[in-house]
């Protein structure tokens, strides 16, 4: 298969799976296996992660723009008093808040454990134990906004999205179940959970293009830009969608998927084709 045609059809998996709580680094581990090609390594998967980075930048520009605003007014008023911000403002900390987890574990599962976590039997198993807590955690009736979400909640929900960096896990799905299992409403978890994205992506994104580069490692710049750009388009068109599903149904389908999914990565496993 043509190396730009792959990469496009990967940006479009990626897509498709990073912002559905189904798991996009567990997809494009499969994939890479399938395709056979070194396209599906740790650099190539973050410069896919770089492409829905912009779309949650691009969709969600407004929030930031207004994030920033918000943050030199209060910090110009109120100084460290965080409890005299603005709801605005105290939600700015709390993506940062959140962010830390997934900073102070990114580098360490890097380093010493990616080639290990990065197993088709590993997603497969995921897959399906990750579907079932999302199961268990979206059934309950729920009405917290992100107003009442405090520190301590986005620091358990950061936790969350650590634990993500594992394939099979699912960044958005892991956050989700996090935010339900604190009680927020289905559309504010999905809302924090896409906000959240943005600075722990963008870091791993930057600090393993650096090395790989540093490094003296290759990279395929054409389809990586290719595939961030399909991915990038794709991305916005999916949160605009998913947003708007969870005002009135449930994860069920998603879980479903995984399950289904899971099953059949073992299946491949241990028929020998994966």
């Amino acid at each position: 298969m043509d190396e730009y045609l792959r990469a496009a059809l990967l940006g479009l998996v990626q897509a498709l799976t990073e912002f559905l709580p189904i798991s996009s680094s567990g997809h494009l581990v499969v994939a890479a296996e399938l395709f056979g090609d070194e396209v599906g390594d740790l650099t190539f998967d973050v410069g896919l992660h770089v492409g829905t980075t912009l779309a949650v930048l691009l969709y969600f520009r407004r929030d930031w723009v207004l994030f920033g605003a918000s943050l030199r007014r209060d910090l110009r008023a109120h100084g460290g008093s965080v409890g005299r911000w603005r709801p605005r403002s105290r939600l700015a900390l709390l993506i940062v808040l959140g962010s830390i987890p997934a900073f102070a574990a990114g580098a360490a599962i890097t380093l010493t454990l990616e080639d290990g976590l990065r197993e088709p039997w590993l997603v497969g198993v995921l897959l399906i134990a990750v579907g079932l807590v999302i199961w268990v955690l979206d059934r309950a009736a729920q009405s917290r906004s992100l107003r009442d979400l405090g520190a301590g909640g986005a620091l358990l929900i950061g936790v969350a999205q650590a634990t993500a960096l594992v394939p099979g896990v699912s960044r958005s799905g892991a956050t989700i179940a996090a935010g339900r299992g604190l009680g927020l409403r289905r559309e504010a978890a999905t809302r924090f959970s896409f906000l959240l994205s943005a600075p722990a992506v963008v870091g791993a994104a930057v600090a393993l293009l650096g090395e790989a580069i540093l490094g003296g490692e290759e990279v395929a710049w054409g389809p990586l830009l290719l595939g961030a750009l399909v991915a990038a388009v794709v991305g916005m068109a999916v949160i605009r969608w998913l947003l708007r599903f969870v005002r009135r149904h449930s994860l069920a389908v998603f879980v479903w998927y995984r399950l289904a999914a899971g099953a059949a990565v073992l299946a491949a496993v241990a028929a020998g084709v994966l």
